[in-house]
């Protein structure tokens, strides 16, 4: 499918179209389709170990080069002379048993390397010197190289090769052919035996179920021992499954491509028969309960993640510190803050704490840390700022200074919203030149301008103003 081949297109941005390389192993393919249209430049193909039992829809890859196809349920070579770049081709382990068809690679002139070991017909006798001397554009066959002087033997040997290699053929076609009967036929079988299974009961049980557990009558007495039978049949059914798988891998079978294909539908049919009992086993949880019946809500860390609660007095409010994953997608966070709890859910798994006081849903904000992840969710709390008030009423002598002080600051701050003028933290223009007047008497000159009485020459008029 399209959708298979992008999801296996990681390298090349999910781009098809342009693809080189492709690798398809283990995807339990059992035809291919479309390939040759959405992936024109191909170059190297990997198909290995799946189921597919025809090579086909690859004849337009002209850029292939290596095709990888061991491991599957191919029968024979075709549908690769429009691969004109191939120069690899690995056949190994597939069920390809008419060696002749080897011939249709003689058109892939570039072809130097190719694997058949593992194939019913490498075990035919003369099987190396016919393929050496059918393709001589080769090089390595199986992994060994070959010989100039290789090749001229197998030229030499060619036609009574040649005719040992059909005689082979032919022997190996009809023992094919029986064994294709033979695997239809058991088929058929087991099919006609699941329907007589579940064709006599309604509930899928057979003839020997219901004669061992007949159904309940109006007997108290059989009425009671219904429920016994009942708890029986699970274990039964469990050790008739054990049985029934053990039996299948010790029976012995052949290795064709119907064994194949039979073994993968017992694992599929196991894995489905696996998965319906482990649904039946898990019973849905009850939903957590996060608030009672009478309201009250609940503490409850259920994703489990770290978390630390502070109450931030300076800035009035309640501040959670969640410790998210890191790397988890932020759309994946649901933050719900109320009254009186906080519910953060992450990846639908409830984390809820009740609050220590009650704060505003409609304030609160949430955010997260780009380089922790942590998710911080700031809730201001409900109600004015009271700082040290049931403190204050405390006859302690330790803090009545410290009440006193803080008081007077605010009695300080409030003066400069008053109206009165009187009370102004400022000087008063009016009054300054009358407060410096009296300032030049602090310099007392006098005793230093006036001369001493001694002085000879020293007259005092009293019509003469002191000097200032």
């Amino acid at each position: 499918t399209e959708d298979l081949i992008r999801r296996n297109a990681e390298h090349n941005e999910c781009v098809i179209f342009s693809l080189e390389e492709l690798s398809l192993h283990q995807q339990e393919i059992e035809r291919l389709e479309h390939i040759d249209k959405w992936c024109r430049d191909l170059k190297i193909l990997y198909l290995q170990n799946n189921l597919i039992g025809k090579i086909e829809n690859v004849s337009k890859l002209k850029k292939l080069e290596y095709l990888n196809l061991a491991l599957n349920n191919i029968e024979k070579i075709e549908n690769l002379e429009g691969c004109e770049g191939l120069t690899k081709l690995d056949l190994t382990v597939n069920f390809i048993g008419e060696l002749s068809s080897v011939e249709t690679l003689r058109g892939n002139v570039h072809l130097r390397e190719l694997f058949l070991m593992g194939n019913p017909c490498a075990d035919f006798h003369g099987y190396r010197p016919f393929v050496v001397a059918t393709l001589r554009q080769l090089k390595w066959l199986d992994g060994k190289e070959i010989e100039r002087s290789e090749r001229i033997q197998a030229l030499q040997d060619f036609p009574e090769v040649e005719r040992q290699i059909r005689e082979q053929e032919k022997a190996y076609c009809l023992k094919r052919a029986q064994d294709k009967s033979e695997a239809q036929r058991k088929l058929r079988e087991e099919q006609e035996h699941g329907e007589k299974e579940g064709h006599p009961g309604s509930d899928g049980r057979g003839d020997a179920d219901i004669a061992a557990n007949p159904p309940p009558s109006l007997g108290s007495r059989d009425q009671l021992q219904a429920p016994e039978v009942q708890e029986g049949e699970p274990n039964r059914k469990k050790v008739d499954d054990v049985e029934d798988d053990l039996e299948f891998w010790n029976k012995p079978s052949l290795f064709t491509p119907e064994s194949r294909l039979e073994t993968l539908r017992h694992m599929e049919k196991q894995r489905k028969d696996k998965e319906k009992s482990s649904d039946k086993k898990k019973k849905v949880k009850p939903p957590r309960m996060l608030i009672t019946a009478d309201g009250r809500a609940l503490n409850v860390n259920e994703p489990k993640l770290d978390f630390s609660l502070k109450d931030d007095e300076k800035r009035n409010q309640i501040i959670l510190d969640l410790a998210v994953y890191r790397y988890m997608d932020t759309s994946l966070i649901n933050v719900d803050v109320q009254p009186t709890y906080v519910r953060v859910t992450v990846k639908g798994k409830p984390f809820q704490l009740v609050l220590p006081a009650e704060v505003k849903p409609d304030s609160s904000s949430a955010k997260r840390s780009q380089t922790t992840g942590h998710l911080v969710v700031c809730m201001p709390k409900v109600g004015a700022v009271i700082t040290g008030g049931p403190r204050t009423a405390t006859p302690a002598q330790s803090t009545w200074a410290g009440s006193r002080e803080h008081t007077d600051k605010r009695s300080r701050q409030t003066e400069k919203l008053e109206v009165d003028p009187s009370k102004h933290s400022f000087p008063d223009v009016a009054n300054i030149v009358g407060g410096k007047a009296p300032a030049p008497r602090r310099v007392r000159p006098e005793p230093k301008v006036m001369p001493c009485e001694e002085d000879p020459g020293f007259e005092d008029d009293p019509e003469v103003p002191p000097l200032i």
